[in-house]
C-alpha cells in the first residue's frame, strides 16, 4: 500500500516539475533579456539550453514509470515568476534589476532544487534506478547553476545595486 501511494506521488510531483520546467523554459530568455550584465543574461542564456535537457530527463522519468509526460500545474512556481516579472516592470530600468534577478531565479532554483531532490530520494526507495540517476543529474544542474548565480551577485550585481 505504501508503495502505491509513493509511486502516485512520486507521478504527481513529477508532472509538477514538469509544469515548472516548461515554464521556466519560456521565461528565461525574458530574464535575459532584462538582464543588464553580460554575465547574467550568459547564465539565463545557458540554463534556458540546459532546461531543455532537463525536460528531456524528465520524459525519459515518464517513460521509465510508463506514464505520459505531462505537465500538472503548479501554482508554485506560477507565483515565483509572477514575481520575478513584476520584478522587471518595477525595476528593469535601474541599476537594481540585476539584484533583482538574481533573487527570482534563485528562488526557482531553490523550488527546482526541492522537487529534484525529494523525487530522487523516491525514484531510490522505488527501486527506479535510471529515474533516480537521471533526477539526481538535474539536481545537481540545479546546484550550480544556484551558485553560479550567487557568484554573479556577490561579484557584481550587488555592488552595483548599492
Amino acid at each position: 500500500m505504501a508503495d502505491k501511494a509513493l509511486n502516485e506521488l512520486f507521478h504527481e510531483q513529477l508532472k509538477d516539475i514538469y509544469f515548472a520546467e516548461k515554464m521556466i523554459y519560456k521565461t528565461l530568455p525574458k530574464m535575459a533579456k532584462a538582464a543588464k550584465a553580460s554575465a547574467l543574461k550568459d547564465a539565463f542564456n545557458e540554463h534556458h539550453t540546459q532546461t531543455k535537457e532537463h525536460l528531456a530527463r524528465l520524459e525519459q522519468v515518464f517513460e521509465i514509470i510508463g506514464e505520459k509526460a505531462e505537465p500538472k500545474t503548479c501554482e508554485a512556481i506560477n507565483g515565483i515568476i509572477a514575481e520575478g516579472e513584476e520584478t522587471i516592470q518595477k525595476f528593469g530600468s535601474t541599476d537594481v534589476i540585476d539584484t533583482g534577478l538574481i533573487a527570482a531565479a534563485e528562488a526557482v532554483e531553490h523550488y527546482e532544487m526541492a522537487r529534484y531532490g525529494a523525487l530522487a530520494a523516491w525514484a531510490k526507495v522505488l527501486k527506479l534506478p535510471q529515474a533516480e540517476k537521471l533526477l539526481k543529474q538535474t539536481w545537481a544542474e540545479e546546484q550550480q547553476t544556484e551558485q553560479l548565480l550567487v557568484k554573479i551577485g556577490q561579484q557584481s550585481a550587488d555592488r552595483k545595486a548599492a
